[in-house]
């Protein structure tokens, strides 16, 4: 099963056409990174012994369920593989290290905050260092559990200064003089979960209120950032998967509604995937989480930016 299977053409235009800015003309001489470092949440994550919160694929043969943690690739690994960076959790050759994924699962803003804190408390970075951050998606699902509680405006200006906060840790990096790229939160309102909340509560259109609140915590963190496309670079994860959605076919994907993993994750694999899954492409691995093919999307948007972007 290709589980990384697009279709060129549209696709690819689509993807040329959501990169963003990110500020200057382009690169004059290739930004070439001797060290990437990862913050975020799980979306950013591989275990120990190489797995990811998606659909894993299996070694080749394997009649015992082995890993192979470079297929089916995270967003990240699209970034080390390109730049010749190497994973501890994904070294199968036993390179030396020279990539560091400090996210933890279901991490915050204040989070990554305590990341980076820890990060800098061991060292400087510099402009060989590409920083790479993906956070949010759990701010918004925190803000969104208080309603209605709380109201949508107070929920509203709680995900807004969460945004602010997490431009206050982008800008941090960037006067340390590290090269960063930064996530969008992808729209919470399309995935199983939040179609099913749409689905089971009556009160108000839940999946649009999800989607206000996560469009509210992009748009306040990209008013903070610093404009200077030689130190941030922005993806727009949350519009690629947009359109995705819109225009599924477009991009090969069978199904961008549904969970396909039987399994709690990280222990998904291709094997344990619905049986109406079979040679096709969907979009989500379970409730919350991207399978291949959108963390596909997601790493090659973000390494248009890192190679595209005067760092």
């Amino acid at each position: 099963m290709n589980w990384v299977q697009l279709r060129s053409g549209l696709a690819a235009v689509a993807l040329a056409a959501l990169a963003a800015c990110g500020g200057g003309k382009g690169q004059i001489e290739p930004f070439v990174p001797t060290r990437l470092v990862s913050f975020g949440d799980e979306h950013s994550l591989l275990t120990a012994d190489g797995k990811r919160y998606g659909v894993n694929g299996l070694k080749s043969g394997t009649t015992t369920g082995e890993i192979d943690c470079t297929a089916n690739p995270m967003w990240v690994q699209t970034l080390t593989s390109h730049f010749g960076l190497v994973l501890a959790q994904c070294n199968p050759e036993n390179k030396p290290v020279t990539a560091f994924l400090r996210g933890s699962v279901g991490a915050k803003v204040a989070d990554v905050k305590a990341q980076i804190d820890q990060q800098l408390a061991s060292g400087s970075v510099g402009p060989k260092d590409l920083l790479v951050i993906n956070v949010g998606f759990y701010d918004v699902l925190e803000a969104y559990q208080q309603f209605p509680t709380r109201s949508e405006g107070e929920l509203t200006g709680l995900v807004q200064q969460r945004g602010r906060e997490l431009a206050a840790q982008v800008n941090r990096l960037a006067n340390a003089n590290g090269r960063v790229v930064v996530l969008t939160v992808f729209d919470a309102g399309l995935t199983p979960a939040g179609l099913n909340e749409k689905a089971t509560k009556t009160d108000t259109d839940r999946a649009a209120l999800l989607t206000r609140l996560t469009n509210a915590f992009n748009v306040a963190m990209r008013l903070a950032l610093i404009e200077d496309g030689r130190l941030i670079g922005l993806v727009l994860a949350d519009e690629t998967i947009t359109t995705a959605v819109r225009f599924p076919s477009a991009f090969g994907y069978t199904d961008v509604k549904q969970a396909a993993c039987t399994v709690d994750l990280p222990n998904c694999t291709t094997a344990t995937v619905r049986s109406e899954v079979g040679t096709n492409v969907w979009l989500w691995a379970d409730g919350l989480h991207l399978g291949a093919a959108g963390q596909n999307l997601i790493g090659n948007a973000a390494l248009t930016r890192a190679t595209n972007n005067p760092f």
